[in-house]
């Protein structure tokens, strides 16, 4: 893979001001994709252990036991499975619904696995969608979200301000038929941006409403310091995200829906100074989705 920092340019700059210099190195960008890679098969592992009949907090736990199993001490959030409406985030209220239930796994069921180890710092945030015997619905999801892929890192490439591609996703989630879910994240995010966190004192795996500690110290820090430069962390579709994406790593989860089948994938998209691109296309929803496009 070539060094981020000798990408050409291929938009135009938005907005005023200089955009701050791209935060890492190559060796950095090696780190972070090997640990997403590392959650993926976690989760396509996880996947393979499902039935009808398993529990949300079981897949939870089991996708836990896989990524300590693989060296994880520390996360950027616990994992989380949703099955059934509630891939959907139908009837969601309050952020405790986000976390695991009783509900059951059963034949047709939709599901999506979301977890984000962090190791030396480095943080993945994925998530992983799949389903349980024949859904078609599902499928047709499934191939319409590689759209949403190439859409957001062409907007980004062309230096679009975040508010206009989160509008942007809207407007293509609309033309589906499909509707947003990502909207129901608390701050209605579709990403978020993502650091090396520092070390802490507590032990690894303290966590508070499901966020580990440093998570929390580091949004607190990254909040502070780019609103301080008219910049957010959180991709929103507000006034605080009517701004150029920032370089650096973003954690990006667009989710959509239809009636009781929700579906999203999140992976890290690479920003520079004057370029974007995925920091992996080796990942299953990409591979999914071009076997549904060919099938078809």
């Amino acid at each position: 893979m070539s060094d981020p920092r000798t990408h050409h340019r291929t938009g135009v700059r938005a907005g005023a001001g200089k955009p701050p210099a791209f935060p890492f190195d190559a060796h950095d960008l090696d780190r972070f994709r090997e640990l997403q890679q590392l959650a993926y098969r976690c989760a396509e592992r996880t996947a393979a252990w499902l039935e009808p009949g398993v529990t949300e907090r079981e897949a939870a736990r089991r996708l836990r036991r896989e990524l300590v199993a693989e060296g994880v001490q520390d996360f950027f959030h616990v994992p989380f499975a949703w099955f059934g409406d509630r891939t959907a985030f139908r009837h969601f209220r309050t952020p405790l619904q986000f976390f695991a239930t009783g509900r059951r796994l059963t034949e047709g069921m939709s599901y999506v696995l979301d977890c984000a180890p962090v190791v030396d710092g480095y943080t993945a945030d994925i998530g992983y969608a799949g389903k349980v015997g024949d859904n078609p619905i599902w499928d047709r999801i499934a191939e319409d979200l590689l759209e949403y892929r190439e859409l957001i890192v062409r907007l980004v490439r062309e230096r679009r301000t975040l508010n206009e591609v989160y509008a942007a996703v809207d407007a293509k989630i609309a033309q589906h038929g499909y509707d947003n879910r990502h909207q129901v994240y608390p701050g209605r995010v579709i990403g978020h941006q993502v650091t090396r966190m520092r070390e802490q004192r507590l032990p690894a795996g303290v966590n508070l409403f499901g966020f580990g500690v440093r998570t929390l110290q580091t949004l607190g820090r990254e909040l502070i310091s780019e609103r301080l430069h008219g910049r957010s962390p959180l991709w929103a579709d507000g006034r605080a995200s009517r701004h150029a994406p920032t370089p650096g790593l973003w954690a990006v989860e667009p989710h959509v829906g239809f009636r009781d089948v929700g579906l999203k994938f999140e992976e890290l998209l690479v920003v520079t100074e004057d370029d974007a691109y995925w920091l992996d296309d080796d990942l299953p929803h990409v591979h999914r989705g071009r076997a549904l496009a060919a099938a078809r």
